[in-house]
């Protein structure tokens, strides 16, 4: 069975009574070149473990199987999991798991040991996904995933155009657009384009778990009145005097001038080091 030819893909759905549900973001993926430019983006070998959310019909699923030593499946939708059991029976090394996404723990899948992220993703649930397995106890060393178009210029974008998104994932690895995949690769064909973005995950994040929460809070903060200027963004949401937060913003050699989408990783890493020694020495 071909899950990327449209006639089959819809008389299979038919026989099962199903057609694609918006609620769950299903876009079904029928462009074979577009699926193997994601398999070939991961780079898939044969001792390889893979997580691949939101799996659907099996079509992404069944490509890794024949490559990767073990491939665990999330799907939430109880008919498409139904469905995802009978396309991917041929496949042992093929683990489905019935489950939320967000509520997966990676560390209890796979344990300590190495795997990639790969997947479609939902479009309604990028942001959500990349904050819940980037900061996970077992964070993927790779992921290559399908997002809105857009989304994947965020994400990649430098300092000038850079988001709260952007910053949220570049903390943690290097993202880069493989593939720009227009809507017509996709049954039904949604209203965007999409883009296949690989990110390469840090082999170590540059801040400790237990700072984290305290420098998100700072980038947040900044971001919070994106068209104010970082010294009263930072003013009004971490609620500290406007002379002690440009004090803050010179030490770290940033002009109060500036706005948050300019800043680099670096910068913010740097107003971070400078805001905790305060909080330290308080």
């Amino acid at each position: 069975m071909d899950l990327t030819n449209v006639r089959e893909l819809r008389n299979l759905l038919y026989a099962h009574n199903m057609r694609p549900n918006k609620s769950f973001g299903q876009n079904f993926l029928v462009d074979r070149s577009v699926l193997l430019k994601i398999v070939q983006a991961a780079e898939i070998e044969a001792q390889d473990e893979v997580l691949e959310v939101g799996a659907g019909t099996g079509v992404l699923t069944r490509e890794l199987a024949r490559r990767a030593r073990r491939v665990v499946a999330v799907e939430i939708e109880r008919d498409m999991l139904a469905l995802l059991e009978k396309t991917t029976a041929p496949y042992t090394n093929v683990e489905l798991i019935a489950r939320n996404l967000l509520f997966l723990n990676p560390a209890t899948v796979f344990g300590q040991a190495p795997y990639k992220l790969v997947a479609n993703l939902p479009y309604y649930i990028t942001a959500p996904t990349f904050r819940h397995f980037l900061e996970s106890e077992n964070a993927p060393a790779l992921l290559v995933v399908m997002v809105q178009q857009e989304v994947a210029q965020r994400i990649t974008a430098g300092p000038g155009d850079l988001s709260l998104l952007g910053v949220s994932v570049q903390f943690y690895g290097q993202p880069r657009i493989v593939a720009r995949v227009p809507a017509q690769a996709f049954y039904p064909a949604p209203k965007v384009d999409s883009a296949i973005l690989r990110i390469d995950v840090h082999p170590q994040a540059p801040l400790a778990a237990q700072e984290r929460e305290g420098f998100f809070r700072v980038v947040q903060a900044g971001f919070s009145e994106r068209r104010k200027q970082l010294h009263n963004s930072l003013t009004h949401s971490l609620h500290y005097k406007n002379e002690l937060i440009r004090s803050w913003l010179a030490e770290a050699s940033i002009e109060a001038s500036r706005r948050a989408e300019t800043l680099s990783i670096e910068e913010w890493l740097r107003l971070w080091e400078v805001i905790k020694e305060a909080q330290d020495n308080t």
